[in-house]
């Protein structure tokens, strides 16, 4: 295959065996499904959806993109996709940092690992092989020591390291990636599959060596006009002037919080108001960062590292408190406490689960506690900090209460028997944006293909105002056209695999010029549009296979049926029925399943 941007060359691991050979990437998988997402869900898919996702039938793929490395701004990322044992559908989560371009750098596109190991192991990676050691010393260490162990092992220049925790060890259903510290492929469970197959961590070493552009002059003018909007000043993305910059993720806090759209207490409340600003981004800027790092080519620097300087958690310095992980252990908790807040976001990448999926198990805990439903289990209070830490020590080793909040979210309220204080969907929970003061937010966790998510399709971006595509955030007509662009357009932008917040800046024309000017082949924003479609339709038809299929895409009855009671959404429920028939119409779906007609219209069969 003769396509720039690829290495053309995947390593598949049989930890059952101890092999590993290669392949290039079929080149009409190349062109349909491109590569990060759309080529591991492509992998997942062929590999069978009737496959337990912690038997070593499962696969576990770290994928690149053809854009992965290269001078492409905002090109660091790494997918990793499997069949989520929290969910049961069809997953990828990305993290940032270099072990993205350094993969490639390896001369690797990706890794696609099944089977499972004798013993604990660690793959080793560099020339573009992979070699698989004893991990055996490793096993049971934090994620932390991990990486120290074996940078001490491997020198920590041009090294990056992908390792699991506890929680991945002791199959915490939302156990997680990290990498190189604080970057965590966090959704999904991945790192719990990980775990079932004994597979402890993966080193990567490889010097800088970026793929060059195949067309150089269209390059020039696709790199020049990328970069020109990452840095007006105009969007949010310019550096040290736009808000992601500044304050990092976290620079939504006050924003939602204030519109009435910021889950609080479990979501029985839509604002945190006036507690958020002691958690904001503005709050972290001013009383704690200490340094703004940064991935691959990226110029925006939306990572924040802080330090604490007093208190129980001096001496504490990690990144990021970022916008996510600073709602679902603060607001969705009723926890005010930044340091505390910074000390459980180390803690989560320490013990290796989702700082996402923890702050929702922990919050229905809270208000199963306060119902009185925690059946002898000894319950958990609101915004108690020491308390949520010690519960999270023995969900990571799944002690006590530990080992039935291990199972995640939903199935912990299901114990309780109280299925409906569990804000998920699918068996995930929800990310930090409430449904009643955020339509289409709504309608993404609803129709997201690996449960609830915002990441999918990031309407916010519209009804925040972020980009100039702008859309009421209380109304929810137009919702269902809006969120299927958009998804679409990140399904296209993770599978180059690049930053999401590329999106608060570039278009459609844009990713398709770049991706032209990098792989040598002619691309246009309808093909870019008409890619993200197919691998969005190849995710619902794996789902739709597995038994997601007529009202499967749904929401807790909360947002449903709760009216909001604060300011900004006072009133407001979300109408998902109604946005559900726009959408399901735009993508053509019957009753959000896709028919045949479709499949073969996008080339899927």
């Amino acid at each position: 295959m003769a396509l720039g941007g690829y290495a053309n060359r995947i390593a598949h691991v049989d930890l059952s065996t101890g092999t590993v050979t290669y392949e290039p990437i079929r080149e009409d998988w190349a062109l349909k499904y491109i590569g990060g997402r759309g080529l591991g869900d492509k992998y997942v898919f062929e590999n069978g959806y009737q496959v337990d996702p912690l038997s070593p039938e499962n696969i576990l793929c770290f994928m690149t993109g053809p854009l992965t490395g290269t001078e492409v701004t905002m090109s660091g990322r790494m997918a990793i996709c499997t069949k989520s044992p929290l969910t049961g559908t069809i997953t990828d989560s990305h993290h940032g940092g270099w072990s993205g371009a350094r993969l490639k750098w390896a001369g690797l596109d990706g890794i696609v690992v099944k089977g499972k190991a004798a013993k604990p192991v660690y793959l080793y990676v560099e020339d573009g092989k992979v070699e698989i050691h004893d991990a055996s010393e490793l096993w049971g260490k934090g994620v932390h020591e991990t990486i120290k162990t074996l940078q001490a092992k491997y020198g920590e220049k041009d090294l990056s390291v992908l390792a699991i925790g506890p929680a991945g060890e002791r199959l915490v259903k939302f156990a997680c990636w990290v990498n190189e510290d604080d970057r965590a492929s966090g959704r999904g469970g991945t790192g719990c599959v990980g775990g079932s197959k004994l597979l402890k961590a993966i080193v990567i070493k490889a010097e800088k060596k970026m793929p060059k552009a195949v067309d150089r002059d269209l390059w020039k003018t696709a790199h020049q006009q990328a970069l020109a909007k990452i840095m007006d000043p105009a969007n949010v993305t310019s550096p040290r002037k736009g808000g992601l910059s500044v304050y990092g993720t976290n620079v939504l806090m006050n924003i939602t919080s204030t519109m009435g759209a910021l889950p609080t207490r479990n979501a029985q409340r839509a604002s945190f108001v006036p507690k958020s600003e002691k958690i904001s981004g503005e709050w972290v800027k001013e009383h704690i960062l200490v340094d703004d790092p940064t991935c691959h080519a990226c110029p925006v620097a939306c990572k924040k590292e802080v330090e604490i300087k007093e208190g129980p958690f001096a001496g504490l310095r990690m990144e990021s408190v970022e916008y996510e992980p600073a709602w679902s252990l603060g607001a969705m908790c009723d926890n005010d406490d930044a340091a505390a807040i910074a000390k459980m976001i180390d803690l989560s990448n320490d013990y290796g689960y989702d700082a996402i999926e923890i702050g929702d198990v922990l919050a229905m805990y809270m208000e199963a506690t306060q119902r009185g439903y925690v059946n002898g289990t000894g319950g958990l209070q609101w915004g108690d900090v020491f308390g949520m830490i010690e519960v999270m020590r023995k969900i990571a080793y799944r002690e006590g209460v530990g080992d039935i909040l291990a199972e995640g979210t939903e199935k912990a309220a299901k114990q309780f028997g109280h299925p409906e204080i569990a804000m998920t969907v699918k068996g995930m929970g929800i990310p930090a944006y409430d449904p009643r003061g955020l339509k289409g937010m709504g309608l993404g966790y609803a129709t997201s293909n690996r449960g609830a998510c915002h990441l999918r399709g990031y309407s916010p971006a519209s009804e925040l105002g972020l980009i100039p595509l702008k859309t009421d955030p209380l109304a929810w007509e137009g919702k269902g056209k809006l969120l299927k662009l958009l998804q679409d357009l990140h399904a296209f932008s993770d599978s180059l695999d690049l930053c999401k917040f590329s999106a608060f800046a570039e278009a459609a024309e844009d990713y398709a010029a770049q991706f032209s000017a990098v792989v040598g082949i002619p691309f246009t924003a309808d093909d870019v549009l008409k890619t993200g479609e197919r691998i969005y339709n190849l995710e619902r038809y794996y789902n739709n296979l597995c038994g997601f299929r007529e009202g499967s895409d749904t929401l807790p009855k909360r947002f449903l049926e709760e009216p909001s009671q604060e300011q900004g959404s006072f009133g407001h429920v979300c109408e998902l029925d109604k946005m559900l028939e726009e959408y399901y119409r735009e993508r053509g779906w019957v009753n959000g399943v896709v028919p045949e007609s479709k499949l073969k219209e996008l080339e899927i069969i």
